[in-house]
């Protein structure tokens, strides 16, 4: 499990029970219990792939976790499909239910990180019953909405989620497409660069600036090209798509009667940098009238990508964490 060389984990692609075909790294520790080892659900963001978790993976497992990593759908080697509705969270945790039915487990940690973090927190409401605890990442948890509002007003009550009108609109499907390098050289700029594009409109006129050195970067050159390849690879609509489903997911979640609150005895990680502009101190107060367990950990001076830009302490921390909750007084002496 050699982080500069993705071809070093065990990769696997099966189709699942909900008729989906999922591309995922499954690595099993030495010595594996399926009855004591637990799994790690490891979820990732936009715009990001398994690959994202390479540098977590293998220490995990040393530690003696299953660590499983999807490509989610619309990534990678994951089915892609066109219609934004598939994209919904209720559908994407019936996929991860799926996955853990197909590696025979039966409950297990989910960890994600941006819109892995707010899939892995409805993961938690959707299906309960089959996560032991929950570990989110830059994104904090936000409750089911009781009415619909539009994207459109989400980016005008608060500026700063502005980019998410922009990524709603399909037009900017073939404009990330076509301005690709740019895109993702702008995405992954270390938190001390000044372009960013949280307001809504300020996107497309950095996509449209002259070709420039990439800049202070979170990635190295090779790990810059992996993520150009894969996304060039798989086109851009399918990340896309997730931020075209807040109707689709509204009325799921309300039809259900998803409670606000995450249940009372889950254990909450929340982990987050504090130069990420889309993490605030706010929000994460907001966060916590839902969720009764919620620890967070803030790491000064990093940004948004706290999976590379603090990736010791990120591994560290969330080992120590899970092996605090093993050896609790009220602890059963395993997750």
């Amino acid at each position: 499990m050699d982080p500069k060389n993705p071809a070093s984990f065990n990769h696997r692609t099966k189709k699942l029970s909900t008729g989906r075909t999922y591309h995922f790294v499954d690595q099993l520790p030495d010595n594996y219990d399926h009855k004591r080892s637990p799994t790690l659900l490891c979820v990732h963001g936009f715009p990001d792939f398994w690959y994202g978790w390479r540098y977590q993976i293998g220490p995990w497992v040393r530690k003696g976790y299953r660590v499983v990593v999807p490509d989610m759908l619309g990534y990678g080697g994951t089915d892609k499909p066109e219609d934004p509705s598939e994209y919904s969270t209720k559908k994407l945790c019936a996929d991860l239910t799926a996955l853990l039915d197909l590696l025979g487990v039966r409950r297990a940690v989910l960890i994600g990180h941006d819109w892995g973090a707010f899939t892995v927190g409805r993961f938690a409401l959707w299906h309960p019953d089959r996560i032991l605890a929950l570990v989110m990442m830059s994104v904090p948890y936000t409750p089911p909405s009781r009415q619909y509002i539009p994207v459109e007003e989400v980016a005008r009550l608060a500026p700063n989620l502005g980019y998410q009108a922009d990524f709603a609109n399909p037009t900017t499907t073939s404009e990330l497409d076509t301005h690709l390098e740019r895109f993702l050289s702008i995405t992954f700029r270390t938190p001390t660069a000044n372009e960013n594009y949280t307001s809504r409109g300020s996107l497309f006129k950095l996509l449209q600036v002259s070709e420039v050195p990439r800049g202070p970067s979170v990635l190295n050159d090779s790990e810059f090209n992996q993520y150009v390849d894969e996304m060039r690879r798989g086109g851009m609509n399918g990340p896309l798509n997730y931020y075209r489903t807040a109707k689709h997911r509204y009325e799921e979640e309300a039809h259900a009667g998803l409670p606000a609150d995450l249940p009372e005895n889950l254990p909450v990680l929340f982990m987050w940098g504090t130069k990420d502009l889309t993490a605030t101190p706010f929000v994460i107060g907001k966060a916590r009238k839902f969720i009764r367990k919620l620890q967070d950990i803030a790491f000064e001076g990093r940004g948004h990508w706290v999976l590379v830009e603090a990736k010791d302490e990120i591994t560290d921390r969330v080992g120590s964490w899970l092996q605090g909750l093993t050896s609790r007084p009220n602890s059963k002496g395993k997750l």
